[in-house]
């Protein structure tokens, strides 16, 4: 990764309502202190800029945000990528991939061939695949590509768990993994309040909590997405706002957990395939993939995952 003490800088590819999430986000956050955003239709981007910048004064930092060219990325400490087609109601995510592969070369070349040595963070679904597909064009090592997985539905979750349980999300310690759409699940047997495990204050419970409510919170977690695009078309702000605290992770060397889109290489027994795992993530991209204690039975459930986003990836013959 490029090295610098003087600036964070942030270049954002696709000026859509996920990417100016993402850019609205982070100016919010100031998180970085230059974002460049990239877009096909140049004047669009150009309009996003200017909108971001008025809202400068009223930041609680400062940052250059500009329109701007693959040739920005040349020093820039981390590239996103939204950049692709919608999602439509009723589709899958796996449904997307051959349209959203095609836009990917025409974005990842370039970038490559500006010189850039940062971090991708890609947010494009469906995000495992389009992670892979990132590494395979960019030749760079898997530590520095990364998609944004399952943050989102990890905080789907623990939002959710939190009303079931009556407690702050942030108490709640528990993962989605998996790819993120379809055969995601939730591990079960790793999910914590605070030190105590969740099965267990169940158990205790006498009735009043019980695993099937559990299951019913892991389905709404897995459908949240086509339940939102049904009733407003997309999903923007809670995967802007992942992306910001992924983004803050990375540049602020912080070794925190996240539930992203990695390569696993051998880990949990599984290759080659990028999918959502908890992994320790600093200014170096992926310093470690967490190895989750799993029950034989989410083992299957994990492998089966892996299955689908290996075959899908095959299809494309890359």
């Amino acid at each position: 990764m490029t090295t610098r003490t003087d600036s964070r800088k942030v270049v954002l590819v696709g000026t859509g309502m996920v990417g100016m999430s993402f850019a609205y986000s982070l100016l919010n956050q100031a998180v970085c202190d230059e974002l460049v955003l990239i877009d096909l239709d140049k004047k669009r981007a150009e309009g996003e800029a200017m909108d971001l910048s008025h809202g400068l004064a009223f930041s609680p930092g400062n940052m250059k945000i500009y329109a701007g060219s693959y040739e920005d990325c040349r020093d820039a400490d981390i590239v996103t990528i939204c950049a692709g087609v919608a999602q439509k109601p009723g589709e899958t995510r796996l449904a997307l991939l051959k349209r959203n592969a095609i836009v990917f070369q025409s974005v990842v070349e370039p970038v490559v061939a500006s010189g850039f040595q940062g971090i991708f963070l890609i947010a494009t679904n469906p995000v495992d695949i389009m992670t892979r597909i990132t590494c395979h064009l960019s030749g760079f090592p898997k530590e520095r590509v990364i998609g944004s997985g399952t943050a989102l539905d990890t905080a789907r979750l623990r939002y959710l768990l939190g009303q079931y349980f009556q407690v702050d999300p942030r108490n709640v310690h528990a993962y989605v993994i998996g790819e993120h759409g379809d055969s995601e699940f939730v591990p079960w047997s790793q999910a914590l309040l605070a030190t105590k495990p969740v099965l267990q204050i169940c158990e205790e419970s006498g009735g009043s909590l019980d695993f099937n409510t559990l299951e019913q919170i892991s389905d709404d977690v897995r459908n949240a997405a086509y339940k939102i695009i049904d009733a407003k078309k997309a999903t923007y702000y809670g995967i802007g706002m992942a992306l910001t605290r992924i983004t803050r992770a990375i540049l602020g060397g912080e070794n925190s957990i996240l539930t992203v889109s990695a390569c696993l290489d051998g880990d949990y027994g599984q290759e080659p395939v990028f999918v959502g795992v908890p992994c320790i993530l600093n200014q170096s991209g992926v310093r470690r993939i967490l190895h989750l204690n799993l029950t034989p039975e989410e083992m299957e459930k994990f492998s089966d995952s892996c299955a689908t986003l290996r075959k899908s990836f095959d299809e494309l013959q890359l």
